[in-house]
């Protein structure tokens, strides 16, 4: 597909959506893929949304065996990648129990560091995501689930997309929509052969099929279809207008953006016509 739009493209990788808009704003990154944790830094002017890709429902709290929730973590040490989905999903139990992060221990670890001290026992509970938790329950078979994308799904979507540099989209629209135009041809072919998908994706990545598997069970995936009528009828803006609330309650915003200032959805619908 990048060969038939003239694209050729390197594919380096990250751990988390803010290392990715980093690289965005110092030039080494033209394109990245987020989590719904990283949002508020594409909401913040640091980043342009370009695509949504998913919903996301891979995101956990857990804790070591005996602690059951989040008033049982009240004091003990909690690890997450700052400013991403296992910081949210974190914030957001936090929230339904009545409590703050001054409640606990807040430790700052990149991902790798969590897999390791979730299984060495070094800290005892994690706002995390698989599927590196499953990594981890090899080691700690009883790990907990306390809380779960699903468990604020009534009132929050958790979608993933696409970002670009501010640059990039202001100074070479014809690039973006090339890349865009590549991308919609990729959302749907994935919607409509998902087995193949996973297994392009899996050796791609030099990983067995079955973790690709894993990985395709905790997401929604969304068609082509779907993306553009919920970006023409206003449901994406809805997402990101109720992810900002929640976001300037949690200290990444300091007042409410409007989606339309950071979502190019309509650059996305101009590259399928």
């Amino acid at each position: 597909m990048w060969e038939e739009h003239g694209i050729e493209i390197n594919t380096p990788s990250f751990t988390n959506g803010p290392l990715q808009i980093q690289a965005l704003g110092t030039g080494d990154l033209d394109f990245g893929y987020i989590g719904p944790g990283a949002f508020w830094l594409p909401a913040s002017g640091q980043a342009k949304i370009v695509a949504m890709n998913t919903l996301g429902q891979a995101d956990r709290v857990v804790a070591q065996p005996g602690i059951e929730s989040m008033e049982d973590l009240r004091g003990k040490k909690v690890a997450i990648p700052e400013g991403t989905s296992g910081d949210m999903i974190l914030t957001l139990a936090l929230q339904e129990a009545g409590m703050t992060k001054d409640d606990i221990e807040v430790v700052p670890m990149e991902p790798a560091a969590i897999v390791a001290a979730l299984s060495s026992g070094q800290v005892d509970g994690a706002g995390f995501w698989y599927p590196a938790l499953a990594t981890v329950k090899e080691q700690v078979p009883d790990l907990v689930e306390i809380a779960s994308n699903k468990d604020f799904e009534d009132t929050m979507a958790f979608p993933t997309a696409f970002v670009a540099s501010n640059d990039l989209v202001a100074e070479d629209p014809e690039m973006v929509q090339r890349v865009l135009a590549v991308l919609r041809e990729a959302i749907a072919y994935r919607a409509d052969n998902m087995d193949d998908a996973v297994a392009l994706t899996a050796e791609y990545n030099d990983l067995a099929v079955e973790a690709v598997e894993g990985d395709a069970a905790n997401v929604e995936i969304l068609s082509l279809e779907d993306i553009d009528s919920m970006t023409e009828d206003g449901t994406v803006n809805d997402w990101l207008t109720v992810m900002g609330d929640y976001f300037v309650d949690a200290g990444k915003l300091e007042s409410p953006v409007d989606p339309s200032e950071y979502y190019t959805g309509d650059l996305f619908l101009e590259a399928g016509e």
